[in-house]
């Protein structure tokens, strides 16, 4: 609409223009009809008759000018309202380009802080997982840090490790059947001893381990450094290897073989990845290391051996106790047998007091009809005889 309106707006601009134009040639034309009207007044009263014509004529020419002013107006006044419809027109159609546009514009905002304000929700939203990430990761970090100086110190990597195999033996094992502290008779207190069923000797459990190696190992950031952390390791792992060989393998008084708890899964792993040599010189010196795992499955081993030699002990009781129960099933049959007899005998008598009963509902029968005729006795009875 507002392209059609527009060109038709503009051409009703130079309409008026025109107008404008033809009504300033109008006056100019009126003014020079009026200097020769003038000029033939005064010229009249000379000329005569020549005058009068002239006068005719110029009445003509004045009428005529008349009617071509009449038209001229009202072709003016009708431009005016062609003009003044254009104007409307076009106003009209400015405004409704206004309010489509402004409409526009009002959803385009809404639209765009809709938007924004989905994008800002999602963004606080998602800035509040950060944070609780952010938290829980200072808290994890924190965490690391404390286990990390927990085994940076010998101490506190000791009760590290003893704490976690106490846990391991307590929970599996009954309590006579460990103790930890034990002291052996060379004044040696192994942290703890396992006692089999069956056999005097303790196995012997140690629970410290040279972690600092195994951190330099981890640690090493070229090919020499890795071997000196690696020599190192081997070495200290054969010094304590050799240590608890000799300060708890006792003959005759402990187990022929004693254990190295060994407290990560991961430690005890790279152990046998890269140091296999360590690990078989330790099982030649009797010493196995383990990790929690393979400890759980050593206690696990205990249990069922301790359940086997307790049903082994109890082996003679449990025969009495089996003989003592056939003995009371043999009592609860012969008992059965009796209450059966019993039985048997109630029975006969329940039979009596049926054919009683039916006696009596036959004889009421009889009352209820006024027969009092004597009733032939059942089959196999006797007639009774006379009622004294």
């Amino acid at each position: 609409m507002t392209n059609t309106l527009l060109p038709a707006a503009g051409s009703g601009w130079a309409s008026g223009d025109l107008i404008a134009g033809a009504l300033v040639c109008l006056a100019l034309l009126m003014a020079g009809l009026l200097v020769v009207v003038w000029r033939l007044a005064g010229a009249r009263g000379q000329e005569g008759d020549e005058s009068a014509a002239r006068s005719d004529l110029l009445e003509a020419g004045l009428r005529d000018l008349a009617r071509h002013q009449s038209e001229t107006a009202g072709r003016v006044q009708a431009m005016a309202e062609v003009l003044a419809q254009r104007q409307s027109d076009m106003a009209r159609a400015v405004s409704e380009r206004l309010d489509s546009t402004s409409y526009r514009l009002g959803e385009s905002f809404n639209t765009a802080a809709r938007a924004t304000h989905e994008s800002l929700t999602t963004l606080a939203e998602r800035l509040a997982m950060v944070e609780r990430a952010e938290k829980s990761l200072s808290d994890l970090s924190s965490q690391v840090m404390s286990l990390r100086e927990t085994l940076a110190n010998k101490q506190a990597r000791g009760a590290f490790g003893q704490a976690r195999m106490e846990a391991i033996v307590s929970d599996g094992l009954p309590r006579d059947s460990f103790a930890f502290q034990y002291t052996l008779s060379n004044g040696r207190r192994p942290d703890c001893v396992i006692f089999l069923p069956g056999d005097p000797r303790p196995l012997v459990v140690d629970a410290k381990f040279p972690l600092e190696a195994v951190t330099a190992f981890r640690e090493a950031q070229s090919a020499e450094a890795r071997k000196a952390a690696g020599n190192r390791l081997a070495q200290d792992m054969m010094k304590h290897v050799n240590d608890v060989a000799e300060r708890y393998l006792l003959p005759g008084e402990t187990q022929d073989v004693a254990i190295i708890f060994v407290p990560s899964e991961s430690v005890h792993a790279e152990l046998h990845e890269h140091f296999d040599a360590v690990i078989q010189r330790a099982y030649r010196a009797r010493v196995i290391l383990v990790s929690p795992s393979l400890l759980m499955l050593a206690i696990q081993v205990v249990q069922a051996i301790a359940k086997d030699a307790r049903m082994r002990e109890q082996a003679d009781a449990i025969r009495r106790e089996v003989g003592l129960l056939v003995e009371d099933v043999a009592r609860l049959r012969e008992r059965v047998g009796d209450l059966s007899k019993h039985f048997a005998l109630v029975g006969d008598d329940v039979s009596r007091v049926l054919v009683s009963a039916d006696k009596i509902a036959r004889r009421g029968l009889r009352l209820e009809q006024l027969d009092f005729t004597p009733a032939p006795p059942p089959s196999g009875v006797a007639a009774p005889g006379p009622v004294e």
